[in-house]
């Protein structure tokens, strides 16, 4: 007889495409870009003072939890949590993930805890649908802010609140998007070492030294009136980088006092920059896509735009020929 959990797992997955498919024909895409407060967060009026203006926070990210997991590390702290930026209609990518390189049971003695970060979204539908998966899978985390494109900062910043109040005494911390392929032999074993005392302030990804993009029709367009300077500082591409746990604390707290920008890396970067945090380089981070071969990806610690089918193929592949020798 079928378990209650893959019941409710193929309803899930039927539901997911009955909504996508009624949401394809019948509503309009729209889209919604908020950067303050929700509506049902209190506002607490004080006099305002010279103290005040100088100590109050600048980007305070009053939002609440939608959903949250706060036992995940209760009772024994993880080695290694995965913060993976998502969005509410990429289910398949999720699943993908659940089941090749973010399974939290593939390293015996290794504890490893798996997150889905998202906003809320415009429509009720697919917010009912998150949460129905979140009732199953356990791993999704949602604030009260508009899930966009110009609000990955906020979401990126979300999981830093995770970990600095739910997850302190993890070790490491990753962050990636759910189109990236996780090599975790060479991350675990090759660049965090579990046997090694875990370092502290650390931080390291494909490092990024570049400048603002003025062409308004650029995703990357930054103007002037924001970020005036003509060069960022360093920092990693977005697309996944790896950092001690406790920098998790430094750059939320460090972020309530900076002013908020869209490009979530480049505002990570400025978080290091005001904690004196340089980021190390690490060629095993490639934010491009990259043709599968079995012998290219053991070396990489990253790969960028992979699709869910592609994820389960380079997943069973490389699974299935670890006696190979390259």
């Amino acid at each position: 007889m079928p378990s209650k959990v893959s019941c409710l797992y193929v309803l899930t997955v039927v539901c997911w495409a009955s909504a996508l498919w009624y949401l394809s024909i019948s509503r309009p895409s729209s889209s919604y870009v908020s950067q303050g407060p929700s509506s049902r967060s209190k506002v607490t009026k004080k006099n305002v003072t010279y103290s005040n203006i100088r100590t109050r926070p600048l980007n305070p990210h009053s939002f609440e939890f939608l959903i949250n997991e706060p036992k995940k590390c209760e009772t024994n702290p993880p080695f290694l949590v995965i913060l993976i930026s998502t969005t509410h209609k990429e289910f398949d990518a999720r699943q993908s993930i659940r089941e090749t390189w973010g399974d939290e049971n593939n390293f015996n003695g290794i504890k490893i805890v798996t997150l889905f970060l998202l906003g809320k979204n415009v429509d009720a539908v697919l917010n009912q649908m998150v949460e129905q998966e979140s009732q199953i899978f356990h791993d999704i985390v949602v604030e009260d802010f508009i899930d966009s494109y110009h609000n990955l900062t906020l979401k990126t910043l979300m999981g830093m609140r995770w970990v600095a109040t739910f997850c302190s005494r993890a070790k490491y911390v990753m962050k990636t998007d759910s189109d990236v392929f996780v090599n975790m032999d060479n991350l675990i074993y090759k660049l965090l070492k579990p046997t090694t005392k875990p370092r502290r302030r650390y931080f390291t990804g494909y490092v990024i030294n570049g400048g603002p993009i003025r062409d308004v029709r650029s995703k990357w367009y930054m103007p002037r009136d924001l970020y005036p300077d003509s060069k960022y500082p360093p920092f990693c591409s977005g697309t996944g980088y790896v950092f001690s746990a406790d920098v998790a604390e430094l750059i939320y707290k460090t972020s309530l006092h900076t002013r908020l920008l869209h490009l979530e890396d480049v505002y990570v970067g400025l978080c290091l920059r005001k904690l004196g945090i340089h980021p190390f380089q690490n060629s095993g981070f490639n934010h491009w896509k990259m043709a599968y071969s079995l012998c290219r990806y053991r070396r990489v610690i990253t790969v960028h735009q992979i699709s869910p089918e592609e994820m389960h193929r380079i997943w069973n592949d490389m699974s299935s020929k670890k006696h190979l020798r390259c």
